[in-house]
Protein backbone atom coordinates (compact mmCIF):
# COMPACT_ATOMS: atom_id res chain seq x y z
CA UNK A 1 0.00 0.00 0.00
CA UNK A 2 1.20 3.18 -0.93
CA UNK A 3 2.09 5.81 1.98
CA UNK A 4 -0.09 8.88 1.63
CA UNK A 5 2.20 11.75 2.56
CA UNK A 6 0.86 13.71 5.84
CA UNK A 7 0.50 17.70 5.49
CA UNK A 8 3.84 17.83 7.78
CA UNK A 9 5.80 15.77 5.20
CA UNK A 10 4.36 17.39 2.52
CA UNK A 11 5.57 20.51 3.32
CA UNK A 12 8.58 19.34 4.37
CA UNK A 13 9.96 18.24 0.94
CA UNK A 14 8.35 21.03 -0.92
CA UNK A 15 10.98 23.48 1.40
CA UNK A 16 13.46 20.76 0.55
CA UNK A 17 12.98 20.98 -2.82
CA UNK A 18 11.82 25.22 -3.24
CA UNK A 19 14.23 26.54 -0.47
CA UNK A 20 16.41 27.81 -2.57
CA UNK A 21 14.32 28.28 -5.73
CA UNK A 22 12.91 32.17 -6.72
CA UNK A 23 9.97 33.58 -5.51
CA UNK A 24 8.34 33.27 -9.43
CA UNK A 25 9.24 29.59 -9.41
CA UNK A 26 7.64 29.01 -6.00
CA UNK A 27 4.61 31.01 -7.29
CA UNK A 28 4.63 28.98 -10.27
CA UNK A 29 4.54 25.74 -8.75
CA UNK A 30 1.93 26.66 -6.71
CA UNK A 31 -0.36 28.06 -9.24
CA UNK A 32 0.38 25.96 -11.98
CA UNK A 33 1.11 22.56 -10.80
CA UNK A 34 -2.38 21.55 -9.56
CA UNK A 35 -0.16 20.05 -6.75
CA UNK A 36 -2.04 22.26 -4.17
CA UNK A 37 -6.29 22.14 -4.96
CA UNK A 38 -7.97 25.98 -4.81
CA UNK A 39 -5.19 28.48 -3.83
CA UNK A 40 -6.11 32.05 -2.83
CA UNK A 41 -3.93 35.51 -2.18
CA UNK A 42 -4.22 36.86 0.58
CA UNK A 43 -3.37 40.55 1.02
CA UNK A 44 -3.44 43.43 2.97
CA UNK A 45 -2.77 46.02 -0.08
CA UNK A 46 0.11 47.37 2.51
CA UNK A 47 3.46 48.89 2.01
CA UNK A 48 4.86 45.86 0.33
CA UNK A 49 1.85 43.95 -0.57
CA UNK A 50 1.98 45.09 -4.43
CA UNK A 51 5.16 43.03 -5.14
CA UNK A 52 3.92 40.14 -4.58
CA UNK A 53 0.26 40.69 -6.61
CA UNK A 54 2.75 41.56 -9.44
CA UNK A 55 4.13 38.55 -9.54
CA UNK A 56 1.09 36.55 -9.49
CA UNK A 57 -0.88 38.83 -11.80
CA UNK A 58 2.01 38.01 -14.56
CA UNK A 59 1.14 33.92 -13.58
CA UNK A 60 -2.23 34.33 -13.65
CA UNK A 61 -4.24 37.96 -12.78
CA UNK A 62 -7.50 35.63 -12.26
CA UNK A 63 -6.42 34.54 -8.78
CA UNK A 64 -8.36 34.85 -6.19
CA UNK A 65 -7.23 37.65 -3.71
CA UNK A 66 -8.81 38.09 -0.44
CA UNK A 67 -8.45 41.43 1.22
CA UNK A 68 -9.66 41.82 4.66
CA UNK A 69 -11.11 45.05 5.38
CA UNK A 70 -11.71 45.37 9.12
CA UNK A 71 -13.70 47.88 8.35
CA UNK A 72 -11.17 50.10 10.76
CA UNK A 73 -8.40 50.31 7.92
CA UNK A 74 -7.07 53.73 6.71
CA UNK A 75 -9.22 55.61 3.85
CA UNK A 76 -5.46 55.73 1.70
CA UNK A 77 -5.24 52.07 2.48
CA UNK A 78 -9.25 51.22 0.76
CA UNK A 79 -8.25 53.80 -2.25
CA UNK A 80 -4.82 51.74 -2.87
CA UNK A 81 -6.21 48.77 -2.95
CA UNK A 82 -8.63 49.66 -6.06
CA UNK A 83 -5.41 51.95 -8.03
CA UNK A 84 -3.39 48.67 -7.27
CA UNK A 85 -6.08 46.28 -8.83
CA UNK A 86 -6.74 48.32 -11.83
CA UNK A 87 -2.51 48.54 -12.20
CA UNK A 88 -2.16 45.01 -12.23
CA UNK A 89 -4.96 43.75 -14.15
CA UNK A 90 -6.49 41.58 -11.02
CA UNK A 91 -9.61 40.11 -11.87
CA UNK A 92 -10.54 38.31 -8.81
CA UNK A 93 -10.45 40.55 -5.59
CA UNK A 94 -12.93 39.80 -2.97
CA UNK A 95 -13.33 42.03 -0.15
CA UNK A 96 -13.80 40.18 3.48
CA UNK A 97 -15.68 42.45 5.76
CA UNK A 98 -16.30 41.28 9.57
CA UNK A 99 -19.99 39.82 10.01
CA UNK A 100 -22.54 42.29 10.74
CA UNK A 101 -24.05 40.96 13.78
CA UNK A 102 -21.24 40.19 15.93
CA UNK A 103 -19.39 43.04 15.02
CA UNK A 104 -22.71 45.06 16.43
CA UNK A 105 -23.05 42.64 19.30
CA UNK A 106 -19.17 42.97 20.22
CA UNK A 107 -17.65 46.45 19.07
CA UNK A 108 -20.51 48.39 17.82
CA UNK A 109 -18.83 51.47 19.50
CA UNK A 110 -15.72 50.48 17.88
CA UNK A 111 -13.76 50.68 20.59
CA UNK A 112 -13.10 47.47 21.70
CA UNK A 113 -9.13 47.89 19.95
CA UNK A 114 -8.29 49.77 22.96
CA UNK A 115 -9.74 47.27 25.70
CA UNK A 116 -9.08 43.64 24.07
CA UNK A 117 -6.57 44.34 21.26
CA UNK A 118 -6.62 40.31 20.31
CA UNK A 119 -10.47 39.93 20.33
CA UNK A 120 -10.76 42.43 18.02
CA UNK A 121 -8.18 41.28 15.72
CA UNK A 122 -10.01 37.86 16.19
CA UNK A 123 -13.31 39.34 15.10
CA UNK A 124 -12.29 41.63 11.80
CA UNK A 125 -9.63 39.47 10.95
CA UNK A 126 -8.88 36.46 11.80
CA UNK A 127 -12.81 34.54 11.70
CA UNK A 128 -13.66 36.38 8.82
CA UNK A 129 -10.22 35.15 7.04
CA UNK A 130 -10.96 31.66 8.39
CA UNK A 131 -14.45 31.50 6.79
CA UNK A 132 -13.08 32.87 3.46
CA UNK A 133 -10.06 30.77 3.24
CA UNK A 134 -12.72 27.29 3.76
CA UNK A 135 -13.13 27.04 0.05
CA UNK A 136 -9.78 26.96 -0.46
CA UNK A 137 -6.54 24.09 -0.02
CA UNK A 138 -3.84 26.27 0.11
CA UNK A 139 -3.40 30.51 0.41
CA UNK A 140 -0.03 32.54 -0.24
CA UNK A 141 0.96 35.60 1.32
CA UNK A 142 3.81 38.28 1.58
CA UNK A 143 5.16 37.71 4.36
CA UNK A 144 9.51 37.75 4.79
CA UNK A 145 11.97 36.81 7.29
CA UNK A 146 13.69 40.34 7.57
CA UNK A 147 10.05 42.03 8.76
CA UNK A 148 10.59 41.16 12.62
CA UNK A 149 12.30 38.51 14.84
CA UNK A 150 8.74 36.57 14.88
CA UNK A 151 9.15 36.05 10.83
CA UNK A 152 13.36 35.22 11.33
CA UNK A 153 12.94 31.57 11.00
CA UNK A 154 10.08 31.57 7.77
CA UNK A 155 10.13 28.74 5.29
CA UNK A 156 8.50 29.19 1.62
CA UNK A 157 5.93 26.41 3.20
CA UNK A 158 3.93 26.26 6.21
CA UNK A 159 1.93 23.21 8.09
CA UNK A 160 -1.37 25.75 8.72
CA UNK A 161 -2.40 23.97 11.70
CA UNK A 162 -3.17 20.91 9.86
CA UNK A 163 -6.07 22.85 8.04
CA UNK A 164 -4.29 23.27 4.48
CA UNK A 165 -0.47 24.56 3.05
CA UNK A 166 0.40 28.40 3.46
CA UNK A 167 3.05 29.46 0.55
CA UNK A 168 5.33 32.44 1.48
CA UNK A 169 6.93 32.68 -1.58
CA UNK A 170 8.98 35.97 -0.83
CA UNK A 171 10.56 34.65 2.83
CA UNK A 172 13.94 35.14 1.38
CA UNK A 173 13.21 39.24 0.47
CA UNK A 174 14.92 41.31 1.74
CA UNK A 175 13.92 45.07 1.83
CA UNK A 176 16.30 45.91 -1.09
CA UNK A 177 14.84 43.37 -3.31
CA UNK A 178 11.65 45.15 -2.49
CA UNK A 179 12.52 48.52 -2.86
CA UNK A 180 14.31 47.52 -6.43
CA UNK A 181 11.79 44.96 -7.56
CA UNK A 182 9.10 47.99 -7.09
CA UNK A 183 11.30 50.54 -8.85
CA UNK A 184 11.79 48.28 -11.73
CA UNK A 185 8.47 47.42 -12.55
CA UNK A 186 7.41 50.79 -11.81
CA UNK A 187 4.35 49.89 -9.76
CA UNK A 188 2.32 52.19 -7.06
CA UNK A 189 3.50 52.76 -3.99
CA UNK A 190 0.90 52.93 -0.77
CA UNK A 191 0.95 56.55 -0.41
CA UNK A 192 1.35 56.11 3.75
CA UNK A 193 4.99 54.88 2.95
CA UNK A 194 5.97 58.42 2.53
CA UNK A 195 4.46 59.31 5.50
CA UNK A 196 6.69 57.02 7.73
CA UNK A 197 3.77 53.86 7.96
CA UNK A 198 6.54 51.18 6.33
CA UNK A 199 4.05 48.35 8.15
CA UNK A 200 0.70 49.29 7.34
CA UNK A 201 -2.40 47.90 9.49
CA UNK A 202 -5.66 49.24 10.89
CA UNK A 203 -5.79 52.90 11.38
CA UNK A 204 -6.55 52.88 15.22
CA UNK A 205 -3.60 50.70 15.67
CA UNK A 206 -0.93 51.33 13.62
CA UNK A 207 1.44 54.50 14.26
CA UNK A 208 4.88 56.24 12.24
CA UNK A 209 8.12 54.48 12.48
CA UNK A 210 11.09 56.59 13.43
CA UNK A 211 14.54 56.33 11.80
CA UNK A 212 16.61 52.52 12.65
CA UNK A 213 12.90 50.94 14.65
CA UNK A 214 11.97 48.01 13.60
CA UNK A 215 9.61 48.04 10.13
CA UNK A 216 7.10 46.83 12.44
CA UNK A 217 7.69 48.83 15.31
CA UNK A 218 4.40 51.08 14.35
CA UNK A 219 1.80 48.32 15.16
CA UNK A 220 0.24 48.08 18.16
CA UNK A 221 2.74 49.93 19.72
CA UNK A 222 3.43 49.51 23.81
CA UNK A 223 2.24 46.19 23.36
CA UNK A 224 3.30 42.82 23.65
CA UNK A 225 1.40 41.99 21.03
CA UNK A 226 3.30 41.43 17.75
CA UNK A 227 0.85 39.88 15.30
CA UNK A 228 -2.87 39.75 14.27
CA UNK A 229 -3.59 35.82 14.53
CA UNK A 230 -4.46 35.40 11.24
CA UNK A 231 -0.89 33.90 10.86
CA UNK A 232 -0.58 29.94 12.26
CA UNK A 233 2.02 26.93 12.89
CA UNK A 234 1.29 23.54 13.45
CA UNK A 235 0.12 24.29 17.76
CA UNK A 236 -1.84 26.84 16.63
CA UNK A 237 -2.02 30.84 16.47
CA UNK A 238 1.74 32.49 16.03
CA UNK A 239 1.27 34.18 19.72
CA UNK A 240 -1.64 34.82 21.21
CA UNK A 241 -5.21 33.28 21.20
CA UNK A 242 -6.64 35.76 18.28
CA UNK A 243 -7.71 32.84 16.08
Amino acid sequence: MLHRLTLDEKVSGLNGQFDQQSAGEILRHTLLSGEFGKVAVVSSFGAESVVLLDLVAAINPATPILFLDTEMLFTETLAYQKTVATHLGLTDVRVITPAREETFEQDNEGLLHLYFPDQCCALRKSIPLQQALKGFDAWITGRKRYQSGSRATLTPFENEAGRRIKVNPLAHWGSDEVKAHMAARDLPRHPLVARGYPSIGCAPCTTQVGFGEDPRAGRWRNQEKIECGIHFTATGAVRDSAA
